[in-house]
């Protein structure tokens, strides 16, 4: 049986680096969300600002990460604890991304709708890095009305 519970972000992002697909950890959050099945972790949620600088208005949460062992229905579990916690601590909207290659089941599955292809697929501006940090790749921006 699945169950959440919290989690430090140096666990959360010990987790990640061990078994996300293509992002490593994060630098900063506001909170994070494990999933247990029988006490042991299988999946976390890591929420903080947007990073999109338009969208980062005070009221607006982005899970920046989410990563699972593949557990049965621990992403639409983590997903929507992410968006009752928002919710209760006052924010009105959540955001997440998604390579335009994955279904985006448990996103829908938790309540969440797609807004449509994001942009931003190379940094701009002063700060850009000398070398992407990731390749480009096509996202699509998730969200949800608390």
């Amino acid at each position: 049986m699945l169950a959440l519970t919290p989690i430090s972000l140096r666990e959360a992002n010990a987790f990640v680096e061990r078994n996300h697909r293509h992002h490593k950890g994060v630098t900063g959050h506001k909170f994070s969300i494990g999933c247990t099945r029988d006490g042991e972790l299988v999946g976390v949620a890591i929420m903080g600002r947007p990073v999109s600088r338009y969208l980062d208005d005070g009221l607006t949460l982005e899970v920046n990460r989410l990563c699972t062992t593949g557990a049965e229905n621990a992403c639409s579990m983590l997903y929507g604890a992410a968006a009752r916690a928002a919710r209760a601590m006052g924010y009105q909207k959540i955001i997440t991304y998604t390579l335009d290659t994955e279904p985006g089941i448990s996103l829908r599955a938790a309540g969440w709708q797609c807004a449509g292809p994001a942009g931003g697929e190379r940094w701009t501006g002063k700060r850009r890095p000398a070398a992407d940090l990731y390749p480009p790749q096509k996202k699509l921006r998730y969200e949800k009305q608390l």
